[in-house]
């Protein structure tokens, strides 16, 4: 198959990654693959693993004239089989775009919290939890689960002495690694909450919190840090900054902090994992709490209290017990290879693709005025908010749309 792979983004993250994996992934099975996204860190990722990048236009409203153009010319000329869009952004733009103009079937993956309401309801989208999956059968005919892959063989045990040498680590130091944006929608209260936590643990115990990433809160986050060094009297928080590869950043840990598609990451490296959420929820990962995050995803939503003091009293058992330790990291690597392995993903993403390709042959193209007039209505309604302020970055993969979701579930 002729595969064009759109990421929404090529900053550092989870649902982007997940799109360059699978990307991988299918050129390694023969399949010719076409990355198509705009600017951003990980194009670097994309050419240095040989897969051939088109630039998509920067946009001033979706979905985008000028990308949808691009978008097109690009498939006419690849010949493309199928457009893979992730999150509603490239998908949109592929319906609207190439599926309209040229008649080339579309897939949509969606990775964030909740499914913007809006995308086409013909659109065979995919979604990363069974919470999601169980809301959207509710409305769509095409709708399947494709949880977030790790690539087990990239991501995997390495060197952790070597790992932490090389980022200047010393051996009795007990390394807690978070790789992630440096973002306001459901990253920056758990960001600043360790950097706390890293503060009070570090009363009793050596310890280095390393961040790996970067984003518009890296000014408020290098201040945060910056003033717990200064407390501490050494280095007790090491900003590193965007990392292309960060795997020497997981497999130098000893714990692990993240959420979603890091956290599986940091699973694959043997770590004991505490999964990080919103209004104070931090909760270890262990045969009991398991259920939990393969139903609701990788997150949660906690009761609102005190983010820093409920991780610094899970850190500090685990600080102090490494067989503790030991035998945690092994559970979460069993789990990702049981359950998160990037080949068996792709496989089901091959049969998408080819169900999809079938069933297009045997129907004319869907009726897209009415979606297109609800996205450009919805896009329209947020330049103004925008402008007024009060509007978060991204609407669908909040804590609002979150807690949206979930009353709508009790509900049922």
């Amino acid at each position: 198959m002729k595969v064009i792979v759109y990421p929404h983004s090529m900053e550092v993250g989870g649902s982007q990654r997940n799109a360059v994996d699978f990307a991988s992934e299918l050129r390694s099975r023969g399949h010719e693959v076409l990355v198509f996204s705009p600017p951003g860190p990980l194009v670097d990722v994309v050419r240095a693993r040989g897969l051939r990048h088109e630039l998509a236009p920067r946009p001033r409203i979706r979905p985008s004239n000028a990308i949808m153009g691009r978008l097109c010319a690009v498939a006419s000329e690849m010949g493309a089989d199928i457009v893979h869009g992730f999150e509603w952004p490239p998908a949109v733009e592929a319906a609207f775009g190439p599926y309209r103009r040229l008649n080339i079937p579309v897939v949509c993956t969606i990775m964030s919290m909740s499914v913007a309401p809006f995308l086409p309801p013909f659109l065979p989208v995919t979604v990363g939890t069974q919470q999601l999956l169980a809301s959207e059968q509710k409305r769509r005919l095409h709708v399947s689960l494709l949880e977030p892959p790790v690539d087990t063989v990239a991501d995997r045990p390495v060197d952790a002495a070597r790992s932490r040498r090389a980022l200047g680590v010393d051996d009795g130091t007990i390394v807690v690694s978070l790789v992630t944006r440096l973002a306001t929608e459901l990253k920056r209260e758990g960001i600043l909450s360790a950097i706390h936590a890293a503060e009070i643990v570090a009363a009793d115990a050596p310890i280095r919190l390393l961040i790996a990433g970067d984003g518009p809160n890296r000014a408020e986050v290098k201040a945060a840090a910056d003033r717990v060094n200064t407390t501490t009297g050494g280095l007790t928080v090491q900003l590193l900054g965007n990392v292309d590869d960060p795997r020497p950043v997981y497999d130098a840990a000893d714990i692990a902090l993240g959420m979603g598609g890091s956290a599986l990451r940091s699973m694959a490296f043997a770590k004991p994992l505490v999964v990080q959420g919103e209004r104070g929820f931090w909760r270890l990962l262990e045969a009991s709490s398991l259920p939990e995050f393969t139903e609701n995803g990788w997150f949660g939503i906690g009761n609102g209290e005190n983010g820093a003091d409920r991780l610094a009293s899970i850190l500090r058992p685990l600080i102090a017990d490494r067989g503790r330790r030991e035998l945690l990291g092994l559970f979460s690597r069993e789990v990702v290879l049981d359950r998160y392995g990037l080949e068996a993903a792709t496989n089901r993403l091959e049969a998408l693709y080819l169900e999809t390709i079938e069933r297009q042959r045997a129907q004319s193209t869907a009726p897209l005025l009415r979606p297109y007039l609800s996205v450009t209505r919805y896009e329209m309604d947020r330049k103004v908010r925008r402008r007024f302020g009060g509007v978060s970055s991204d609407d669908f993969n909040s804590v609002a749309a979150m807690a949206a979701m979930n009353q709508g579930r009790a509900s049922t």
